[in-house]
C-alpha cells in the first residue's frame, strides 16, 4: 500500500473525517493547488485541506483550554483548602469564646451574646470580600461592648441612661481606656491577618478568572494557517508517520501564544507576592494565634473594665454629667461599688497539632503556586512535548515542506520578539485586547497584595464583569478538568480528562460593589496600556 493510502485511512479512522479522503488518495500523484499545504503531488484536495484546517483550530483552541483549566482546578482547590482551614479558625475561636465566657460571666454573658456573635458575623463577611472597613467593625464592638457593660454595673438604673449619655461616654475611651490595652493589641494584629487572608483568596480568584478568559480567546487566521502547515499537511504528502521537528513546533506555539506570554511578568508578579503573603501566615504571630486570641484580648478587656469600673464611670459622670433621659437625674452613684471580678483573662498556647497543620497549608499552597509560576512562557514546550514534535531532530523529522532537518532558530518570548517568526505572520503593533485587559488585572491585584503584606486595606472591588467572587466559580461552566499537560497533533491516545463538579461553597460578601473613582482609573490605565 502507497504511503499516501496508509495515511489516508490512517486519518480517516483517527479523525473521523470523511471516506472521500481515503478513496481520493489511492491517486499517490494527484497534484492540486492548496492554500495553506506546500505545493506539489499530494493526498488532499482543497476540500479536504479546509476540513483539515477546521479541525487543527478546533484541537489547538480545545487544548489551551484544557491546559488552562488544569492551572484553573489547581487554583481552586488551594482557594477550598485555605478557606476550609481559615474558617475552621474563626469558628473555633468563636466556639472557644462562647464556652469560657458561659462559664466565667453567666447570666452576664447570656443576654449580651449577639454583641461577639455579630462581631465574628462581620468578620466573616469581612473575609468574604463584603465592603466593610475592619478596623470600624472592631471600634463599633468596643462601643457596644463598653454600653453594654456600663447598664450591667447597675442593672437598676441602666434605663435611665440617655443615649447622649452613652455617646459622650463612648467618645471618653481613647482618653480614658476604660479595656486598658487590649482593644489596641487587638486591632494591629486582626486587621493585618484578615487583610492579608482576604486578599490571598481574591488572588486564587483573580488568577484563575484571568487564565479561564485568556484561554478562550480565539485563534488568528494566522495562526490557523501555521497550526494547519504544522499539523496536518505532513498528511496531505504521505508523511502522516513524521512528527514535526522539535523546533519548528515551538516557533509555531510561540507565535501563535505571543500575547499570552506577554501576561509572564506580571504573572510572575502576582505568584510571587502570593507567596509572600502565604509564609506571612506562618510569621509570629501565627494566623492561628492571631485568631485565637481575639477571646484572649476580649477577656482581658473585660477584666480591666471591671477592675477600673469605679475610676472609669466617675470620671465619665464628671465629663458626661449624671442626667438620665429626659433630663431625670440619674440615680448611679458617681461612686458606685466596685464589684468583684466576674472573667479571668484566657491564655492560648498553640499545639504542636496546629502549628504543624498551619505548616502544611502553607508549604502545599506554596508548593502548587511555584509550578505555575512559569505557566505562560512554558505552554508552547509543554504543547510540542511528547508525541507532538519529534525528539530525534536531524532530517527525520517534518519542518513544515518536507522530511528534512529544521535550521531557523528559535524565537523569544512574547509578541516582541515575534517580528521575525518565519512560520507565523504577526503584526506586533497590535496586541490582543482581551490580554491586555488582564495584563492590567494582573496588575491591580499584585498591588493589592502587596498593599496586603504591609496591613494596608484596599476597598474590595470586581476585576471582571463576571466575576462572582466564589472559589467554586473559577471554573467555566462549574466543571473543572484536571490532567496532565496537553499535548498538540494528531495522535490516537488522547489524554483523559477528569471532570469533577467542585464544591458549592461560594463566597458571599458586596463582590459586585465598585468605586466609581476605582473604575475610572482602571479605564483610563487600560486605555493607555493598548495604545503601546
Amino acid at each position: 500500500m502507497s504511503a499516501c493510502v496508509r495515511t489516508a485511512f490512517t486519518t480517516v479512522y483517527s479523525y473521523s473525517l470523511p471516506p472521500a479522503f481515503a478513496v481520493s488518495c489511492f491517486l499517490d500523484s494527484l497534484c492540486e493547488h492548496l492554500r495553506i499545504c506546500p505545493q506539489g503531488y499530494t493526498c488532499c484536495t482543497s476540500a479536504m485541506e479546509e476540513t483539515l484546517s477546521n479541525l487543527s483550530r478546533r484541537e489547538f483552541e480545545g487544548l489551551v483550554r484544557e491546559a488552562g483549566r488544569s492551572i484553573q482546578a489547581s487554583l481552586n482547590a488551594q482557594y477550598r483548602t485555605f478557606d476550609t482551614y481559615f474558617l475552621e479558625l474563626l469558628n473555633g475561636s468563636e466556639r472557644w469564646l462562647e464556652e469560657a465566657f458561659v462559664a466565667a460571666l453567666g447570666d452576664l454573658y447570656r443576654p449580651n451574646a449577639g454583641v461577639f456573635r455579630d462581631l465574628y458575623a462581620d468578620l466573616r463577611r469581612y473575609y468574604s470580600g463584603a465592603s466593610l472597613n475592619l478596623e470600624e467593625v472592631l471600634d463599633e464592638f468596643w462601643m457596644k461592648l463598653l454600653e453594654r457593660l456600663l447598664k450591667a454595673s447597675d442593672p437598676e438604673t441602666a434605663s435611665l441612661l440617655s443615649d447622649d449619655f452613652l455617646e459622650c461616654a463612648s467618645k471618653q475611651t481613647e482618653t480614658l481606656r476604660p479595656f486598658g490595652d487590649a482593644p489596641r493589641e487587638l486591632k494591629a494584629k486582626l486587621v493585618r491577618a484578615f487583610i492579608a487572608a482576604r486578599a490571598f483568596v481574591q488572588g486564587l480568584n483573580v488568577a484563575g478568572e484571568i487564565v479561564r478568559k485568556v484561554s478562550q480567546v480565539p485563534l488568528s487566521p494566522e495562526c490557523n494557517r501555521a497550526i494547519m502547515k504544522l499539523v496536518y499537511c505532513p498528511h496531505c504528502r504521505g508523511l502522516g508517520s513524521v512528527k514535526p521537528c522539535v523546533n519548528y513546533c515551538k516557533n509555531v506555539m510561540k507565535g501563535c501564544l505571543a500575547n499570552q506570554a506577554d501576561l509572564d511578568t506580571e504573572w510572575q508578579s502576582l505568584i510571587e507576592t502570593m507567596l509572600q503573603v502565604a509564609t506571612s501566615f506562618g510569621a509570629e504571630p501565627s494566623m492561628d494565634t492571631v485568631i485565637y486570641s481575639i477571646p484572649v484580648r476580649i477577656s482581658e478587656a473585660v477584666l480591666a473594665m471591671q477592675e477600673n469600673m469605679e475610676i472609669y464611670t466617675s470620671k465619665v459622670f464628671k465629663t458626661c454629667g449624671d442626667r438620665g433621659e429626659e433630663g431625670t437625674p440619674s440615680s448611679i452613684s458617681e461612686e458606685p461599688k466596685k464589684k468583684g471580678s466576674t472573667v479571668t483573662a484566657l491564655e492560648y498556647k498553640p499545639s504542636p497539632k496546629s502549628a504543624a497543620r498551619l505548616e502544611v497549608q502553607v508549604t502545599d499552597v506554596s508548593s502548587k503556586l511555584k509550578e505555575m509560576q512559569f505557566y505562560w512562557i512554558q505552554l508552547p514546550s509543554a504543547l510540542c512535548s511528547g508525541k507532538t514534535a519529534s525528539t530525534t531532530g536531524g532530517d527525520k523529522c517534518w519542518n513544515g515542506i518536507t522530511k528534512a532537518s529544521y535550521l531557523p532558530e528559535v524565537m523569544g518570548d512574547g509578541l516582541a520578539n515575534q517580528i521575525n517568526n518565519p512560520e507565523v505572520e504577526i503584526d506586533i503593533t497590535k496586541p490582543d485586547r482581551t490580554i491586555r485587559q488582564q495584563i492590567m488585572l494582573l496588575k491591580i491585584m499584585s498591588n493589592r497584595l502587596k498593599n496586603a503584606l504591609n496591613g494596608h486595606d484596599v476597598d474590595f472591588q470586581d476585576t471582571s464583569d463576571d466575576f462572582s467572587g466564589s472559589g467554586s466559580g473559577m471554573c467555566a461552566d462549574h466543571l473543572c478538568i484536571r490532567g496532565r499537560p496537553p499535548v498538540f497533533g494528531p495522535k490516537t491516545d488522547r489524554p483523559k480528562l477528569y471532570a469533577y463538579v467542585p464544591e458549592n461553597k461560594r463566597v458571599k460578601g458586596s463582590g459586585n460593589q465598585i468605586q466609581p473613582s476605582v473604575i475610572l482609573l482602571v479605564l483610563l490605565l487600560t486605555s493607555l496600556l493598548l495604545r503601546r
